[in-house]
């Protein structure tokens, strides 16, 4: 089942296009990234599948119905959430429980049992983050709208709102996720969005992202002795050979090390420093953008 379709999303602001034509749909209990560069779209799409913004054109369900009518049943977690200074964690779960007939605490899965007297302007980065989740899910959504989590978190306090995610996706919350980290779409998200200019460039799981870059591995060494470029070009496995000072970079498909060492061996040639890299999704990602950044919408 679907529970949100997006169908030819359209969004101007003036003559500013930030949606053009955008299509998906995500599936009940699956974590969906939305990833692309500053002003890819990705924000303005997420506030209209929130019901945040009203689009110039297409549709957006949610449950089969829009956003506005099912309000209940969506958590928004924005990009920057902020709170009073002086409010303490256990006055903001209450106020935003006030919200709803059936209030869900998640204070203690999220481990913010033990700093319910804190002040909000008290907290570390990753207890606030902890804290926005809680807020977005005290009405026991259907769908969770998580903006941009874990920027400002250092690695730590990233990979535990990672744990975090993974738990809400447990209880049943479908969540779909906006993030600029390749490390962490890859290792949440089910399927991934990436926006550019407006538009979807890729939609695929993200290793089926990862797989249509070329060469998705590289094998890196200096040889003891002068190698045929040549020959390792000839090589079956082998889609690219480069050099880099004295380092030669091959890359190919999965077997590419096999045949590369063996090429090496029949020659008697040494590959010092031998370093194998597999493509990630930032890689793919690159390809995919272009690496290119503006005014986010």
């Amino acid at each position: 089942m679907a529970i949100i379709a997006v169908r030819d999303l359209g969004k101007r602001y003036g003559r500013k296009v930030a949606v053009d034509s955008v299509s998906f749909e995500v599936a009940e209990g699956e974590i969906f990234g939305v990833l692309g560069p500053n002003g890819a779209g990705k924000t303005t799409t997420v506030e209209c599948v929130s019901g945040l913004r009203r689009p110039d054109r297409g549709s957006v369900t949610v449950l089969g119905r829009p956003p506005a009518e099912v309000r209940s049943a969506i958590g928004v977690q924005l990009q920057s959430s902020e709170l009073p200074e002086r409010m303490r964690v256990r006055e903001a779960l209450s106020l935003f429980s006030s919200f709803y007939p059936a209030p869900v605490d998640w204070s203690e899965r999220l481990g913010l049992s033990a700093h319910l007297g804190v002040e909000f302007g008290r907290l570390s980065g990753g207890l606030k983050q902890r804290l926005s989740i809680a807020l977005a899910l005290a009405g026991s959504p259907r769908v969770a709208i998580l903006d941009e989590l874990t920027t400002g978190l250092d690695p730590q306090a990233r990979r535990d709102t990672w744990s975090v995610i993974e738990d809400v996706r447990s209880a049943g919350v479908t969540v779909l996720l906006v993030t600029h980290f390749m490390e962490e779409a890859e290792r949440l998200c089910d399927r991934v969005a990436v926006f550019r200019d407006g538009r979807i460039a890729a939609l695929d799981t993200p290793s089926g992202l990862v797989s249509r870059v070329d060469g998705a591995t590289r094998v890196r060494f200096v040889p003891s002795a002068p190698v045929d470029l040549a020959a390792l070009r000839a090589l079956p496995d082998v889609t690219d050979v480069t050099t880099a000072g004295q380092q030669i970079v091959v890359s190919g498909s999965e077997d590419l090390l096999h045949a590369v060492t063996s090429l090496l061996a029949r020659r008697q040639v040494v590959a010092r420093g031998l370093r194998v890299d597999q493509v990630s999704l930032d890689d793919a990602y690159v390809e995919l953008t272009g690496g290119s950044g503006a005014e986010d919408h």
